[in-house]
C-alpha cells in the first residue's frame, strides 16, 4: 500500500480495479482545512485521463512494475504492434494505446516495456526520448537565406511532419524528441 506522500509522476496505482499512471500531481496545503493531493491519472487500458483528488494520508494500492528492454519488430494490424524480448526472443503483441508514441516506431527500435509484476500483463511501452529519422521530403533551402529561427516543414520517413531549419535537405538524418515531436538537431553519424 502507498500513501499520498508516495505519489510521483510515473507511479502506477490501482483504483476501482483499473490501473492508472500518475501523469501529474500537486500537493496542496491550504491555509484552512486538510491538505490534499490533486492528481491527473491516465488509464493504462482505456487511455482515458481523469482528475482525482486524494485527502492527505489516503492510502491506495500501488502496482509493482517490472521494466524490460524489448525490440520493435512489426505492426500486425491497425491496433497491434509486435515486440521481442532482447534476452529470450519471446514475442508479445501490444495495443496501440499502450505505446507512448507509436508514430515513431521503426523496425529494430529498442523500447522499454513495463509489466505488472503480479500478473505479467503489459502496462505500457516507452520509446526512447529521442529518435533519429531521415527526411523524406522538404523544400530546398535558398542559398544565403540564413535568418535565425526560420523553419520549414519536413516530412520524415515515418510520415510525420515536423518543422526543421532551412539548411536541412532531403536525405538528412535528424534527431526528434518523441514527446514533443520537435526537431533537436542533425543526427550524429
Amino acid at each position: 500500500m502507498a500513501t499520498t506522500s508516495d505519489i510521483k509522476n510515473g507511479l502506477m496505482i490501482r483504483l476501482n480495479n483499473e490501473i492508472y499512471e500518475v501523469i501529474d500531481f500537486l500537493h496542496v496545503k491550504p491555509g484552512k482545512g486538510q491538505a490534499f493531493v490533486r492528481t491527473k491519472l491516465k488509464g493504462v487500458t482505456s487511455g482515458k485521463v481523469v482528475d482525482k483528488t486524494f485527502p492527505a494520508g489516503s492510502s491506495f494500492e500501488d502496482v509493482p512494475v517490472v521494466k524490460k528492454n524489448y525490440q520493435y519488430l512489426y505492426q500486425e494490424d491497425d491496433n497491434t504492434y509486435v515486440f521481442m524480448d532482447m534476452e529470450t526472443y519471446d514475442q508479445i503483441p501490444v495495443r496501440k494505446e499502450q505505446i507512448s508514441a507509436p508514430e515513431f516506431l521503426t523496425e529494430g527500435l529498442e523500447c522499454l516495456v513495463l509489466f505488472d509484476a503480479s500478473t505479467d500483463r503489459v502496462l505500457k511501452v516507452e520509446l526512447p526520448k529521442t529518435v533519429d529519422l531521415e527526411v523524406e521530403y522538404t523544400e530546398p533551402g535558398i542559398k544565403g537565406d540564413t535568418v535565425s529561427n526560420t523553419t520549414k516543414p519536413a516530412r520524415l520517413v515515418n510520415g510525420i511532419e515536423i518543422k526543421v531549419p532551412l539548411f536541412i535537405n532531403i536525405g538528412d538524418v535528424v534527431t526528434v524528441d518523441t514527446t514533443t515531436k520537435k526537431y533537436l538537431g542533425r543526427a550524429k553519424k
